[in-house]
């Protein structure tokens, strides 16, 4: 995408001669004739190069570069004087100005000074980046916990991080897979180079190739132009496989040969292409009963999981949820807000199908939807006031007079069924149980989806 570059000048022909030689070059370019208006554009499109004039009616193109410099110390500003003023110009770069241009300009000095000032601009985004992940390399600030569980996850991780080796994360939807990946990554030697995600349950089948490997011009209809895959999009960095369990079976093989020999073919080309990547993969499928069932190869599960790392759910871990409750209101505006100790007795008896993302979501909107400074049992959501169990981890609550064992099964297996939407892999993985084991309690209490009872 060709970077923007603002024009603010009082002169409509100088302005629109900038305009013109600065489209030539491909750039995008958006102009004001005054400097009020040119810093509500700015606010508006934050491009990323401003070029001013200094000497303008109203406000000044000092002022102009104080008001950007405020906004994004980031952004270069070139500003315009006339032939004879340089004293000025020297003075607004004392001020912050990237350099300046005297009218009436030559068109090459514009288009390198320009370049150059872009790719500054570059390089001062990449080390600010490069310093804010650095930053963050020998902590887990983004993932937290206290239990057994988690302090297991973190020494695996600190065991695993300078290494080589390909790491298969496990665990439940929402238990932070992808967080714990770019931990690794951070802690990396490859933590300055790309950590590139790609889930493979999000891209429809047909294009899941071509976006993993890429592909050439040509290759099938559609195809106008060469196209990097996510593994060299990667290089020299890390590839997050997440839901690595729904990659295609006929996918598989590419992916271990890519894996095992280092190289990879772009869709529809003829030549391999040099591979150096780290490989994370995540999943929440079991995979050995993939393996048993046809539908994943032994020997990419092997090549995968070669360090496997297990993430607990939320469930196992309850004494982590006092301390995320607190963590997820700072980090959505509520770090002065209190929760009543009955409250976090009820979210720590809250069985959380979703994990800790379900978790996050229930902060955010007790801060949202709060009576008061202190979070109080009335501001709970109705299904966890009715199903949670107070300084327990109860996840029903029985009638005094007892109920029929197989009623309560045939209930669970329907609702795990109904928060799936009927689909008979996630409810057995919901309820922790195999395939074909499902299939028999729905023979045996005669459960049949939705659709099928409106046949």
């Amino acid at each position: 995408m060709p970077a923007t570059i603002l024009v603010i000048d009082d002169d409509t022909s100088l302005r629109r001669v900038l305009e013109y030689n600065l489209q030539e070059e491909g750039y995008g370019v958006l102009t004001a004739a005054d400097g009020a208006t040119g810093m509500a554009l700015f606010a508006e499109s934050q491009p990323a190069l401003v070029i001013t004039d200094l000497k303008m009616p109203g406000m000044s193109g000092f002022e102009v570069l104080a008001a950007v410099k405020a906004q994004s110390p980031e952004t270069p500003v070139i500003v315009i004087t006339a032939f004879g003023a340089v004293e000025t110009a020297v003075e607004a770069m004392k001020g912050g100005a990237y350099d300046y241009i005297t009218k009436p300009f030559n068109r090459d000095e514009l288009k390198l000074l320009v370049r150059n000032a872009l790719e500054l601009r570059g390089l001062s985004q990449e080390n600010r980046r490069l310093k804010e992940e650095l930053a963050e390399r020998t902590d887990f600030r983004h993932i937290v916990g206290i239990s057994r569980g988690m302090e297991q996850v973190f020494a695996a991780v600190r065991k695993v991080a300078d290494t080589e080796a390909t790491v298969l994360l496990t665990g439940e939807s929402g238990t932070g897979k992808e967080l714990v990946a770019r931990s690794i990554h951070l802690q990396s030697g490859r933590h300055a180079a790309p950590f590139v995600a790609i889930n493979c349950a999000a891209i429809p089948r047909d294009l899941l190739e071509s976006e993993l490997f890429g592909h050439v011009r040509g290759a099938f209809t559609g195809a106008v132009r060469d196209k990097t895959g996510r593994l060299q999009a990667a290089g020299g960095g890390t590839l997050f496989l997440d839901e690595v369990g729904e990659l295609p079976l006929e996918l598989q093989p590419k992916l271990l040969r890519a894996l095992q020999e280092r190289e990879v073919m772009p869709v529809g080309g003829t030549n391999c292409q040099k591979l150096d990547v780290r490989v994370i993969a995540a999943t929440n499928a079991d995979l050995e009963q993939a393996i048993a069932d046809g539908a994943f190869r032994e020997d990419l599960y092997y090549r995968l999981a070669v360090i496997p790392i297990h993430l607990p759910p939320l469930r196992e871990r309850r004494e982590d949820i006092p301390v995320l409750v607190r963590h997820f209101a700072a980090k959505h505006g509520g770090k002065d807000i209190a929760f009543s100790p009955e409250v976090l007795d009820f979210l720590a008896g809250y069985p959380w199908p979703g994990n800790v993302r379900e978790l996050e979501n229930t902060v955010e909107r007790l801060l949202i939807m709060r009576s008061g400074d202190v979070i109080g049992v009335t501001d709970l959501p109705d299904k966890m006031r009715g199903g949670g169990a107070v300084g327990g981890s109860r996840v029903v609550n029985l009638p005094p007079d007892g109920y029929s064992l197989e009623q309560l099964e045939r209930e669970i297996v329907i609702e795990a069924l109904e928060r799936n939407d009927w689909n008979q892999t996630r409810a057995a993985r919901f309820l922790r149980i195999p395939r074909h084991t499902l299939i028999y309690r729905m023979e045996k209490y005669a459960i049949t989806p939705p659709q099928e009872r409106k046949r």
